[in-house]
């Protein structure tokens, strides 16, 4: 019965979805108010309707309704409860509806918080949102139907792949999706101020928050991949430009441009063209995201390798979507001439060039992740874009951006002084210079790049220091600085740790990349192996059972010194259902860094082939994206830029917007 309530569900949000994607349009051409409040009305149904289907589908999973394909396919009924849960989104046809569901929410959620919008425009905004619910819910139910029943049912589930059975891939794939998905509000309304003709400082203040939110959870989204991918997969690796991983990874890109350069719309009432292309390819960098997981073109650990027919049905969707917001672009966009002026030396100028490195460095990772593709499509072979292309991007785009972040909060608005702002970072800067200097020393000259790393996170720290100082002004006044620190807004907060937590995650990524110790061995019980300074003894295996999997567990225990410090039990796992071998990897985390260790196959003599690592402030990258998700959520917390804008003073939030 589940699956025949999810089924007319979806089929009733189709029907919805095609009420709210075509009248409200024709109510906000024809000025029919009554048209228009339909927008509300079809987005709440969608949103209930969807989750009706999201219900009925997690319901079959939990009591396992092997009658149900997508359910005999993708669980087993030894699965633990919460992979029982997870397994509703982790496969091609409930991550889809999964989608929808977030879709469907946030159109709701404009509706609701969105209610002091003009109504012509929140129309405008909704309707949009309703023809991508439309486009999504006919690409399930025509190739994706997470509903279609096995006659007769099999007695038991094919189970859930084993690299998905894991806390991690359990919660990263709806916060990506949040941020997703999110990126489709940014869309509406860029869609929406096009055919309205008219972008203003308002329009920015509206899109600013909803594109803050997405971008909190796909920072949240792409900081859980990694760390799974860290403790999960036993390479000791957190990222490797895995075409998938791109496609998370320039979405967020985008989003970071779209809010620096709403920031200038809304101050300057300038970069409104620039702004609401960036809205544009924020999303569109989503939906490629869907299309290179589902289309059967990538084979990744993340992706879903399916008929390369429900490909087409994306790509044809894509080319519809993206193809027809660039066309009303090109159309509409001459007409927005900004009014705003600001000198060459200023903030807005600042924001600017962090929106060039920023979209530059997006062009180069879709450039590197799509170059593949087209290669073997022309019959040229088979090559490969591997990490040393794109880590030699990020060095030579993003350090500009860094450096530029360090100083650009301290340039004035509309017209700012350079003089005086280096000589406020000028500490940050010498504090910068001698730490590179003393790693470049203490090594002899060989981690020249290391040095410069090092020298960048230390520079954005003490640049965010030194800003929130002069904010505060510490060093003239220093008997008034708390109370000037108390005045300083939640948004202004928000900025200062985001950046400080950029600066932890390039912190991390260079100690962790230059000064990682490694071992890869055969050790038999007894050996021992010095690892940064650790012995690690091998004392062993033994084999342990799961609740749906069976294991060999080694034992490692090690010592610093005459100092006992953990012992690690790593194991080599062998699934049932499916049938698949994974490694665990044991991990301990100190202060400095972590311990890490792998055991792999037997090598024969009672030998284990063993992979021992010390991953010196790894654990920086994600309390780096900790801070970055802090400080957006902190400036969505500030009254100023609440979702619910405009609010009761509006003609005051004009006024001081322009």
């Amino acid at each position: 019965m589940a699956g025949e309530i999810g089924h007319f569900s979806l089929i009733w949000v189709l029907v919805a979805a095609a009420i709210g994607a075509v009248l409200p349009q024709i109510g906000a051409v024809k000025g029919d108010t009554r048209l228009m409040q339909l927008a509300d009305r079809t987005a709440y149904v969608q949103f209930l309707m969807a989750l009706a289907a999201f219900a009925a589908l997690t319901y079959a999973f939990l009591v396992s309704d092997f009658s149900v394909s997508n359910v005999a396919a993708n669980s087993h009924t030894l699965k633990p409860l919460l992979y029982k849960i997870s397994g509703v989104w982790g496969n091609h046809e409930g991550s889809l509806l999964l989608w929808v569901l977030i879709l469907t929410l946030f159109a709701t959620l404009v509706s609701w918080r969105g209610a002091k919008l003009p109504l012509r425009f929140r129309a405008r905004v909704l309707s949009v949102q309703s023809l991508l619910v439309f486009g999504f819910v006919s690409f399930i139910l025509l190739t994706s139907n997470p509903f279609l029943r096995f006659d007769p049912a099999p007695f038991e589930g094919n189970g859930l792949n084993p690299l998905l059975q894991d806390p991690g891939l359990a919660f990263h794939p709806p916060m990506l999706y949040l941020g997703y998905v999110g990126l489709s509000v940014s869309f509406s309304f860029a869609i929406a101020a096009l055919l309205e003709g008219e972008v203003t400082p308002l329009w920015a203040r509206w899109v600013r928050p909803w594109t803050l939110l997405a971008w909190v959870f796909l920072t949240g989204g792409i900081a859980l991949g990694s760390w799974w991918a860290y403790y999960e997969l036993g390479w000791g690796g957190w990222w490797f430009w895995d075409p998938v991983e791109n496609a998370s990874f320039m979405p967020w890109l985008a989003a970071t441009a779209l809010l620096h350069s709403a920031i200038v719309v809304e101050k300057r009432d300038a970069l409104k063209s620039w702004t609401v292309l960036l809205a544009i390819i924020a999303f569109s960098f989503s939906l490629l995201g869907t299309f290179l997981v589902r289309s059967g073109i990538l084979t990744s650990v993340h992706a879903f390798a399916v008929d390369p027919e429900r490909g087409v049905f994306i790509l044809a969707f894509l080319a519809i979507v993206i193809g027809g917001s660039m066309a009303l672009y090109a159309w509409r966009a001459p007409k927005m001439v900004p009014s705003g002026l600001f000198g060459i030396v200023s903030r807005e100028s600042a924001l600017v060039v962090n929106n060039i490195f920023l979209s530059t460095f997006a062009a180069v990772v879709l450039i590197g992740t799509l170059y593949p593709l087209f290669v073997e499509a022309s019959g040229a072979g088979q090559i490969t874009v591997g990490p040393p292309f794109f880590e030699y991007a990020a060095a030579v785009l993003m350090s500009p951006l860094v450096v530029a972040l360090g100083i650009g909060p301290l340039l004035a608005w509309k017209r700012g002084k350079l003089p005086k702002a280096m000589q406020i970072v000028l500490p940050a800067l010498v504090v910068a210079l001698i730490a590179g200097l003393a790693l470049v020393w203490s090594q002899s000259g060989g981690v020249v790049m290391t040095a410069f790393g090092l020298g960048l996170a230390v520079w954005l720290l003490t640049a965010v220091f030194a800003e929130i100082a002069s904010r505060i002004k510490l060093w003239q006044s220093p008997g008034n600085a708390f109370g000037r620190l108390r005045k300083i807004t939640r948004a202004q907060w928000g900025m200062s740790i985001a950046h400080a937590g950029l600066a932890v995650i390039i912190l991390g990524v260079t100690v962790s990349e230059a000064f990682t110790d490694e071992q890869l061995l055969v050790m038999a019980p007894g050996d021992s192996t010095m690892v940064a300074g650790h012995t690690f003894t091998f004392d062993g295996v033994a084999p342990v059972a799961g609740p749906n999997y069976s294991a060999v567990r080694g034992f490692f225990t090690v010592a610093e010194g005459d100092d006992f410090v953990t012992t690690l039990l790593p194991e080599d796992r062998v699934y049932s259902n499916p049938v698949m071998n994974t490694t665990e990897a044991a991990i301990y985390p100190l202060f400095t860094g972590d311990l890490y260790a792998v055991i792999g196959e037997a090598a024969g003599g009672n030998r284990w082939s063993v992979r021992l690592y010390f991953k010196p402030m790894i654990s920086a990258l994600w309390a780096g994206a900790l801070m970055m998700m802090i400080g957006g959520l902190l400036s969505l917390s500030d009254r100023r830029l609440r979702l619910g804008l405009p609010t009761g003073r509006k003609k005051i939030a004009v006024k001081e917007s322009v």
